[in-house]
């Protein structure tokens, strides 16, 4: 555990910010009355995600290997932060959509079903708990992956 420390600490932070974020989407609207600029503003939160990543392996690089890191370390550190944050991935859901924004899922299915996007079955299908719990992980899983494989270039020592 002692050895995986730092990445238990960025991933908890990381979905953390992600239920902060929540609390913020909720607070302007992007969950009820700008229900349609949701998928869009949404993507705000990407910098935040990135910036998180780098932090946490700038956090390893310097704690636990002295500020000389290799590639493969930065990739398997950010790696291992992808992993807790996908544990806890059903768990932020079900804070989001049960405490943070109950309303989220009726709201868009309503608004799927009147702009004829999808019928009322398929829209309940799709904007679901269980649904997204799925689609969040896999998406928290590659996006994790490909941050880690990018960042882990710019943060690994030189020479």
């Amino acid at each position: 555990m002692k050895k995986i420390r730092i990445e238990i600490k960025w991933g908890l932070l990381f979905i953390l910010s992600g239920l902060i974020w929540m609390i913020l989407e909720k607070s302007l609207g992007w969950h009820d009355v700008h229900l349609e600029k949701h998928a869009t503003y949404t993507l705000f939160y990407a910098p935040i995600a990135i910036l998180i990543y780098v932090l946490a392996l700038i956090d390893k690089k310097r704690t636990d290997y002295h500020g000389k890191m290799t590639y493969v370390q930065g990739l398997v550190s950010g790696i291992i932060v992808t992993v807790i944050v996908v544990i806890l991935t059903p768990l932020s859901q079900y804070i989001t959509h049960t405490y943070i924004s109950p309303e989220y899922f009726p709201n868009i299915i309503d608004m799927s079903i009147q702009q004829g996007y999808m019928d009322e079955e398929e829209a309940k299908a799709y904007f679901s708990l269980n649904n997204y719990i799925l689609q969040s992980s896999i998406f928290a899983a590659f996006m994790g992956i490909l941050t880690t494989a990018v960042v882990s270039i710019f943060i690994r020592s030189k020479g």
